[in-house]
């Protein structure tokens, strides 16, 4: 076996490769051969490295040399200079946007400093598609403590103790989840991995799967040990086809060592996955309509109880965790419920994965202890607002969560704390706004998602949430009455309050924290006919000023629907009838005579 001197990683996630770093690899790979460099240094293609704004990423180890935003023409550069000859291309470093300081080593940026990476631990460290080089990160060492040094009653022990709650977005404690499942007694059990990530924004789960499969699976296995179970089953969605590979390879290596199959690690324990692939639908992430589309069935949500763990998959016990549930499994497991337990607050322990993105400096996958403060992560993690514009909201929890404002930015990260100010952890999307950012609009765009993907089982999720969506069009139209906001808030609460699943009865947390924070907006929108945003396209009015006005026609010459007239060397005006709004006017006007108003 070679053993190589030095290690070229490459972020290998679906944004990165999107950017070509399979080419960059290739061409790193080719240029090592070029300078017969073949046998001394090895370049892995991994996972997400999490710094989505500076991709594609290359990492060089053991140095720990961090270039940003590479191109495939640069691997020449990077093999030549850094490689051959111990230079650091510097053009490639990341630099410090306050600063302007060259930073080499990701420890000393801002980005990674106040992160703690244990679900995603292994992304971006190593191949993906390797199973030797998880195992030597000490991969399937928690199985195999599990099945030869403690019952299965103890494992479920270990997980009530360290606290660790679904990441999923319930929250519901994961030990005790699995207690009940394992007091229910059948001739078959099932364990299922959650993976029908759907909310606007969120890539977490994906780039779990993406870096770190074995994780997934060995968790997988030892929840199966847990509550009794020998089937697991990956419910994954069909537009992950990177996920969807690389989790194929990494089950396909699993059973070849012996790690997934019969008598695992010689004992008597037996344990198998099989992958299920969902059509996107956003309602089939609650977990009784995931079951009855594994199924066969319609993705519809059903009353509970029977829980799943009673009566779930074929109506047999069935335990549903997510991706990042299951990836804090196996290091609770070797480092013990106290360690886990240590990290976080009092009643949300460990750390939480968000995908950070919006109008944010570093959009990226972020890894932060319970307790963060927002504040931390917008203006440290993720070096705030673009274009230093001024921050107005953040919203957490997807569809199902609420926006957030400027007083809202010391309020720490974990379960109860975003509950109390109005939105909810979710599975782990955050947004962030600017001054730009009408938060009408923004209600109405989460409420047409809900609307599109609610499965219309219940009246007042398929009824009450086209009616919310029609009232807040008709005030983004200009439209709008004060008693239609009443009518906003009274039929929002009527729908958490009567709507079947928890994805119905929080669909309207969108409209009611944008009511409470940002009402202000709505009058507006409704007494004013405006929009401060200027998003609002009915409420926006293009204006040609006289007094600065030369008569170019450049205007009138360029616009789509011939609104502008107006002699030569004269004032012009728009016919405000016709005006569609598009903004052509102002673009070519190089006077600045035209306005929004």
């Amino acid at each position: 076996m070679t053993k190589f001197k030095t290690h070229i990683l490459v972020c290998g996630g679906t944004g990165c490769t999107a950017s070509l770093s399979d080419k960059i690899a290739k061409n790193l790979k080719d240029n090592l051969a070029d300078k017969g460099l073949e046998n001394e240094v090895q370049v892995i293609l991994t996972g997400c490295f999490g710094f989505c704004e500076k991709g594609p990423i290359v990492k060089i180890m053991p140095d720990n040399t961090f270039y940003t935003e590479v191109k495939p023409e640069d691997a020449k550069e990077i093999i030549e200079e850094h490689i051959v000859k111990g230079r650091k291309v510097t053009r490639l470093l990341y630099t410090d946007p306050e600063t302007k300081e060259h930073i080499a080593d990701s420890k000393h940026m801002g980005f990674y400093k106040k992160q703690l990476r244990i679900a995603l631990r292994n992304c971006g460290f190593i191949d993906p598609e390797n199973i030797e080089e998880y195992i030597a990160n000490d991969g399937y060492e928690a199985l195999a403590k599990c099945l030869t040094e403690y019952t299965p009653e103890q494992v479920i022990d270990i997980i009530k103790k360290s606290g660790l709650r679904g990441r999923g977005g319930a929250g519901f404690p994961t030990g005790i989840k699995w207690e009940i499942a394992s007091k229910n007694h059948a001739d078959q059990k099932y364990i299922v991995c959650n993976a029908d990530e759907g909310d606007p924004g969120a890539f977490m789960d994906r780039s779990i799967l993406e870096g770190d499969p074995n994780s997934i699976i060995e968790a997988m296995a030892i929840g199966g040990y847990a509550i009794g179970a020998t089937k697991g089953l990956v419910y994954i969605r069909a537009e992950y086809p990177l996920a969807i590979h690389r989790l194929e390879v990494a089950i396909k290596q699993a059973r070849e060592y012996g790690l997934l199959g019969k008598n695992i690690f010689g004992s008597t324990f037996d344990f198998d996955i099989e992958l299920r692939y969902g059509a996107g639908a956003f309602v089939c992430g609650e977990e009784t309509a995931l079951i009855h589309s594994m199924e066969g069935k319609r993705g519809e949500p059903t009353f509970k109880p029977p829980f799943p763990a009673q009566s779930g998959y074929l109506e047999k016990p069935t335990n549903v965790n997510n991706v990042e549930t299951f990836a804090n499994i196996p290091i609770i497991i070797l480092k013990g419920a106290d360690w886990f337990s240590s990290i976080g607050t009092e009643k949300s322990k460990g750390t939480k994965v968000f995908a950070l993105a919006g109008q944010i400096n570093n959009v990226g996958l972020i890894e932060i202890p319970m307790g963060t403060t927002l504040r931390e992560i917008i203006y440290e993690i993720g070096g705030g607002i673009k274009n230093g514009r001024k921050f107005k909201a953040v919203q957490t929890g997807g569809p199902s969560g609420g926006c957030l404002t400027e007083k809202h930015l010391d309020v720490a990260i974990d379960y109860d704390s975003l509950m109390a100010a109005g939105s909810m952890m979710g599975s782990g999307g955050m947004v962030v706004m600017d001054e730009t950012s009408c938060m009408v609009s923004i209600a109405k765009f989460y409420l047409d998602f809900t609307v599109e993907e609610s499965c219309g089982k219940c009246t007042p999720c398929r009824i009450g949430n086209k009616r919310l969506y029609e009232i807040l069009d008709k005030i983004t139209q200009g439209k709008g009455t004060m008693e239609d906001l009443d009518n906003l808030r009274n039929l929002s609460k009527v729908i958490k309050d009567t709507a079947l699943c928890g994805l119905g009865q929080t669909s309207p947390n969108p409209v009611l924290s944008t009511i409470d924070n940002f009402w202000d907006e709505y009058v507006e929108h409704v007494q004013e006919h405006k929009c401060r945003a200027g998003v609002c396209k009915a409420l926006m009015k293009y204006v040609i000023d006289p007094n600065v006005c030369v008569g170019c026609t450049a205007c009138a010459r360029n616009c789509p629907v011939n609104a502008i007239k107006g002699e030569r060397k004269s004032a012009h005006e728009i016919n405000q009838d016709a005006c569609i709004k598009c903004g052509t006017c102002i673009e070519k006007c190089k006077f600045g005579a035209i306005s929004i108003k």
